[in-house]
């Protein structure tokens, strides 16, 4: 009677432990999902600043090349095709000076050794961060950059001092034009309404997530 009782008492132990693991899944599990703004953030926060110091570490600058500005390092936000819809971003030094962003002149994660670095297929890849996909990962459906003075969604350089600039220009006595003298905002909207905003300091490319009021 005793040794059933003990079992008894036993099993409900067992069953408590398994309920509070699955609990615990499941809350796992339906926050991340509902964090998928704030990872976007973090994660758009920290290739930021890798592409900062990417630019201290490599000066673009070369008295023999008058377009030499249009290397600098620099993030660029741009729309998947019209068949996969959404939204992505690529970090890039322009090397050949042609606009289009190869996959060789990208950045790589130091973590994972991955490209940052997607076409406008938007589709997963061993050698890419999935990061970049901003909709297909995290339901990011619009970007909004205050200093924007690009065409596209946005794109943002950084020179060798840290400092930021809005635009990789094509004539070579304009490449200080674009340089940002007040803090950039970055917005990022979800398709529930919700919005998430990274501000970058002028002159000295500081980047912080703005917080919430």
């Amino acid at each position: 009677m005793m040794f059933k009782k003990a079992l008894t008492f036993l099993e409900i132990i067992i069953v408590l432990i398994l309920l509070g693991i699955f609990y615990s899944a499941f809350i796992l599990k339906f926050d991340i999902k509902d964090n998928q703004l704030d990872v976007a953030t973090d994660r758009l926060i920290l290739y930021l600043k890798q592409t900062r110091i990417q630019a201290l570490i490599d000066n673009k600058f070369d008295p023999n090349d008058n377009l030499w500005h249009k290397k600098r390092w620099s993030l660029k936000f741009l729309r998947c095709n019209k068949d996969v819809g959404g939204l992505y971003y690529a970090i890039y030094s322009d090397t050949n000076q042609t606009g289009q962003i190869a996959k060789s002149e990208t950045l790589k994660d130091p973590l994972t050794n991955q490209y940052i670095y997607s076409d406008n297929q938007c589709d997963y890849y061993e050698d890419r961060s999935k990061y970049v996909l901003l909709t297909k990962e995290f339901d990011i459906t619009d970007v909004k950059v205050s200093c924007n003075d690009t065409t596209s969604l946005g794109q943002l350089s950084f020179g060798s001092s840290g400092e930021l600039y809005s635009k990789l220009s094509n004539e070579a006595h304009k490449h200080f034009e674009y340089l940002v003298k007040r803090a950039c905002e970055i917005t990022l909207y979800n398709s529930k309404g919700d919005i998430s905003v990274i501000v970058i300091e002028p002159h000295t490319g500081f980047i912080q997530k703005k917080s919430k009021i």
